[in-house]
């Protein structure tokens, strides 16, 4: 039976999400970081853990979404469909369940928004690769679970090479304004908002 608690679970897709959110644990005392061993998981493991969330009685659970693989079929179809299922709160009030869920895109991965602690940038990547590089023009930076552990949480190393949150939540806000304006399908984070969100709920 679940617990009602004022508590977010963040669900990334892989590592860097992982051990991103775990870097912000101190300034966000109500978030619990799944998975708990991270590795990259598909759409139906990410339900999977949806669902056990919703069960163990979270109020909030935020999944952190790459786009770069939901542009093509089936993936994309996939996405739709289960951001379509979790499109209404979850109200089960007889197990003392009411879950909302919410996806938050970044295009092309998360570290556009690593990128955003440095600079703004509405450049296409058509892959992952110039953005690494562009990246790496403002702080050391690689896609490895041994670099992760170096740099002892992701957020204190970016903030101590010259970034900052704030910088990245406006220019990620930013990068949403554009989108939404200009109709723009590239270059976007909402993950800014979900800062917003969380520093709500702390």
């Amino acid at each position: 039976m679940g617990k009602l608690r004022q508590t977010a679970l963040i669900l990334g897709e892989g590592p860097t999400e992982f051990f991103y959110f775990k870097s912000l644990c101190d300034m966000f005392k109500h978030i619990t970081i799944k998975p708990d061993y991270p590795k990259h998981t598909n759409l139906k493991e990410l339900e999977k853990k949806i669902e056990e969330g919703v069960e163990m009685g979270y109020s909030h659970i935020f999944c952190i979404i790459d786009m770069d693989t939901k542009d093509l079929e089936p993936e994309s179809s996939q996405y739709q469909k289960m951001k379509a299922k979790y499109a209404e709160p979850i109200n089960k009030p007889k197990k003392g369940i009411y879950c909302s869920v919410e996806f938050f895109e970044t295009h092309r991965c998360t570290e556009l928004f690593f990128l955003y602690y440095f600079r703004y940038t509405s450049r296409p990547y058509d892959e992952q690769e110039p953005l690494l590089k562009d990246l790496n023009q403002c702080v050391e930076y690689r896609k490895t679970a041994e670099f992760f552990i170096k740099t002892k949480g992701l957020h204190g190393y970016f903030e101590r090479n010259g970034g900052s949150l704030e910088k990245a939540i406006d220019n990620a806000n930013r990068s949403m304004d554009e989108k939404n304006n200009d109709g723009r399908d590239y270059t976007f984070s909402e993950i800014g908002r979900l800062m917003e969100k969380l520093n709500k709920l702390s």
